[in-house]
């Protein structure tokens, strides 16, 4: 069956030539050989200023490129985010997307009954992950700790479920290990997994 599906490039830099690029590729190729729809949002091409107050994080999102990032990621059963693990963290570019995107309480706010309304509730995430390090020492030493705030405190807490990870660890390591990764997020993309 058919999914929609919006891809979130994750890598700050707009010269599109990164590991990353390539994987969303991959990713979308893969998805529209299926027969799925793929809208890919680049936030790096998106002039965004920084949310520097809780007022801010309650209006509705001020820049027209978050307001259509908000309805594609409302239209879509399936969210997939790609990026490089920067200082050990998600590039501050992704962050700051993630928090305009959840402005007004798109992806989460409290109803009149004071409960919370998690707003991607119903849809799936894939998150793709590249570093320099070994995967394995990301996991097992650091805990995977900034893919875990990512999936439990912004994905799960909206809603999204499940929430699946894919670690690409030592990406210098050659062109035949990035072809056998590409490879593998084809067929993710394919199964819009």
């Amino acid at each position: 069956m058919a999914k929609r599906i919006v891809i979130i490039r994750g890598h700050p830099d707009s010269a599109h030539t990164h590991f990353c690029d390539a994987l969303v590729e991959a990713y979308r190729s893969g998805a529209e050989a299926a027969g799925h729809s793929v809208e890919v949002l680049d936030p790096a091409m998106m002039d965004l200023p920084y949310l520097r107050s809780g007022q801010a994080w309650n209006l509705p999102a001020p820049h027209e490129d978050i307001r259509r990032a908000q309805e594609a990621i409302f239209r879509a059963e399936h969210l997939v985010i790609v990026y490089p693990l920067w200082l050990g963290d998600i590039p501050a570019l992704l962050k700051s997307f993630l928090e305009q995107v959840s402005c007004n309480g798109f992806v989460m706010s409290i109803g009149p009954d004071g409960r919370w309304r998690q707003g991607l509730k119903g849809k799936s995430a894939r998150i793709i992950v590249t570093m320099g390090m070994s995967a394995l020492i990301y996991r097992l030493y650091f805990f995977s700790h900034s893919l875990k705030s990512l999936e439990r405190n912004i994905l799960k807490f909206a809603g999204v479920a499940p929430v699946r990870s894919t670690l690409i660890g030592m990406i210098e390591k050659g062109v035949e290990y990035r072809r056998e990764w590409l490879e593998t997020v084809t067929k993710l993309g394919r199964e819009a997994a």
